[in-house]
């Protein structure tokens, strides 16, 4: 149990270090051609490359819905749920304290946003919250029906991780107007406590929106895509 905490610990270290390092630190600077596209590839890539490196040990969640999706799909054990959160969300704070040391070694540096995500004044396109609800909750019941179709037993083997990794660059490139694109509760905290906005005080959408979504997309698949399907890669029963 011990290494498969410690490879949710990292894998969502990489996640918050490389998605939102590249936002904070990257995007800052136009003429580097990153923008919003690069940061959505970043979190892509993120994901793929820990899924490959660490997902044999933990089943790569790196994502508390992404846990409980899995759970609800009979993919994942309810007694490691609360664990594993423990260890996404610790992986993303220690991430975004390291990325906090980093930036603020740059001149005239100020946290501002800190990649974190909102809604309203806090939503980069200045969305209001029925509309980042909705948008969190259906893309991250998207992101569970790609996760548990790509590491079904019918879909090829060893590719998952790039599906999984593109399906999460499409969702950023879909939602970082929106919502700065959360998806991901851990992601949220782990930036929102840095942020001199007021993240903090927004912080129960980003739970609450991805939690019902994958629940959702965790419902979607058992009852309408593959009932009793067996384990795939990511969650796979010990």
């Amino acid at each position: 149990m011990s290494r498969k905490l410690a490879a949710e610990f990292f894998g969502t270290f990489w996640l918050v270090f490389g998605g939102c390092g590249s936002a904070v630190l990257a995007a800052a600077f136009p003429q580097l051609g990153i923008a919003f596209a690069g940061v959505a590839l970043a979190f892509g890539l993120t994901v793929l490359t820990m899924a490959y490196a660490v997902g044999g040990i933990s089943g790569g969640h790196f994502n508390p819905a992404i846990s409980l999706g899995l759970a609800i799909a009979n993919r994942f054990q309810w007694s490691e749920l609360i664990p594993y959160w423990v260890a996404q969300v610790l992986g993303g704070v220690a991430a975004a304290a390291v990325l906090f040391v980093i930036a603020s070694g740059a001149p005239n540096f100020t946290p501002g946003g800190f990649a974190s995500n909102g809604y309203g004044e806090l939503s980069p396109g200045h969305y209001g919250l029925v509309s980042c609800l909705v948008a969190e909750i259906v893309l991250t019941a998207g992101f569970l029906v790609v996760i548990l179709g790509s590491t079904s037993k019918a879909a090829p083997p060893g590719f998952a991780p790039i599906a999984i990794g593109l399906a999460l660059t499409l969702i950023h490139l879909v939602s970082i107007p929106v919502t700065n694109t959360s998806v991901n509760p851990a992601r949220s905290t782990a930036v929102a406590l840095f942020a001199q906005t007021g993240a903090l005080s927004q912080l129960w959408l980003f739970w609450l929106a991805p939690l019902i979504g994958g629940a959702l997309g965790a419902v979607i698949w058992k009852t309408l895509l593959a009932p009793g399907e067996s384990p795939g890669m990511i969650g796979q029963e010990p």
